[in-house]
């Protein structure tokens, strides 16, 4: 099993030279490059914006130096990100953007040497593109993942594997999928989940219907995927058979964390936005910014984003350290940011007005584009379920320990 990337040459000052050469890079080079609010980004210029991503330095900052990135560890990614993000088109263009980041870093950890050859390589190069298969369609897994209805069965030496997949980012243009299958008691292993890598051509392997979302800079949308009958080896399960839920968390933990850092550079993004339209615009013989009403609105974003930041730190080094907090704050994490950066968007559309609603700003499109993060790795409502339980369960073991119990209030006389 390959180790997770780490790196012990980075520091304050190496992470900050590569933060300042992220920087440059967004807003001298990719902004430019933008599509207007409503329109794709054409896989020319996404090629021509990676190849000038590799020939500076910055290209996949979070890949093993061993497969052409930067090795840069966990705690350091945020500043990375945030400065990615401050683009709708940035991620992509590094190469950190969902769901080829996740997968990135869950095969650096968990798949073979030949996995990493065959599929980790020609991803972290920008060569190809992949999607993560776990989401189904009623009754099927979605928030609770125990639902798994998808199945593999070890059939003549051989997997075949059978299902339906939705909402699938990515799926139109990947070239293979980490699916996960239902498997049965295989060998030593027990029944539960497996991961499967499987190539999108498989004969077996069908992208169905497209779901339009309101959300645009995931290339290769979100669409349904069947597979029937599709036959793979042994050598196309990652990881071990039956361990498929302990791998997600794996992937999922750091993955809901930098979506987390890619939407909060975006909402600095919409906040500066509104810090130019407050500076210059007059209103009721003043400038805006000197109004107490527009005052608390931009105050509350700069705590907003702050607080996110801080969060998403301490969450990165919890992660990396792998310790059992790590993910609860990354759920703690999702749903503060997910709420946060919508708020700061929508506060920044307000201070900008109708031109705040319009196509004239990039702002509309900046909430559409976060809008589902509330939703997407586990809804709000989700999170705050297994926050609410994780915290009951905690002082439960406190309680049973002898810890001091203080919830119940004293009656005096």
């Amino acid at each position: 099993m390959a180790t997770s990337f780490t790196s012990e040459t980075y520091n304050a000052s190496s992470v900050e030279a590569l933060r300042t050469k992220v920087r440059d890079f967004i807003r001298n080079t990719v902004i430019d490059a933008e599509p207007r609010p409503g329109c794709t980004l054409s896989s020319e210029t996404l090629n021509k914006l990676r190849e000038k991503a590799k020939k500076k330095g910055i290209f996949a900052p979070h890949v093993s130096t061993e497969f052409g990135g930067l090795g840069l560890p966990l705690r350091y990614w945020s500043d990375i990100f945030q400065e990615a993000g401050y683009s709708p088109i940035g991620p992509i263009a590094l190469n950190i953007m969902a769901p080829d980041e996740g997968n990135m870093h869950m095969m650096g950890i968990i798949a073979t040497p030949e996995q990493q050859e065959e599929y980790l390589a020609p991803l972290a190069a920008g060569e190809i593109q992949s999607c993560f298969g776990m989401t189904e369609p009623h009754p099927g897994t979605g928030s609770d993942p125990r639902q798994l209805t998808s199945s593999a069965e070890y059939k003549n030496g051989k997997w075949v594997l059978n299902g339906h997949k939705r909402f699938i980012s990515g799926a139109n243009l990947a070239g293979f999928c980490i699916a996960m299958m239902r498997t049965e008691q295989h060998g030593n292993s027990p029944a539960g989940a497996t991961m499967f890598l499987v190539d999108m051509d498989n004969p077996g392997v069908r992208v169905g219907e497209q779901i339009h979302t309101v959300d645009t800079t995931i290339g290769g949308g979100h669409p349904h995927v069947y597979f029937d009958d599709a036959i793979v080896s042994d050598t196309a399960v990652l990881g071990e058979v039956g361990k498929g839920f302990e791998y997600a968390q794996v992937r999922l933990g750091p993955a809901r964390l930098t979506h987390c850092m890619r939407w909060l550079g975006l909402a600095r993004r919409s906040l500066d936005i509104a810090l130019d339209r407050a500076e210059t615009r007059e209103i009721f013989g003043d400038k805006m910014y000197l109004k107490g009403l527009v005052q608390e609105l931009i105050a509350q974003c700069e705590i907003d984003i702050e607080t996110s930041a801080a969060m998403i730190e301490k969450t990165a080094v919890s992660l990396e350290e792998d310790s059992k907090t790590g993910q609860n704050l990354s759920s703690i994490a999702k749903v503060y940011v997910s709420e946060a950066v919508s708020r700061v968007i929508d506060r920044c559309i307000q201070i900008c007005g109708g031109d705040g609603v319009s196509d004239g700003l990039p702002l509309a499109q900046y909430q559409n584009e976060v809008r589902p993060f509330r939703i997407y790795d586990g809804s709000t409502e989700t999170h705050k379920f297994a926050i609410s339980r994780r915290a009951s369960s905690r002082r439960r073991k406190e309680v049973a320990a002898g810890a001091k119990y203080m919830g119940t209030a004293i009656v005096r006389d």
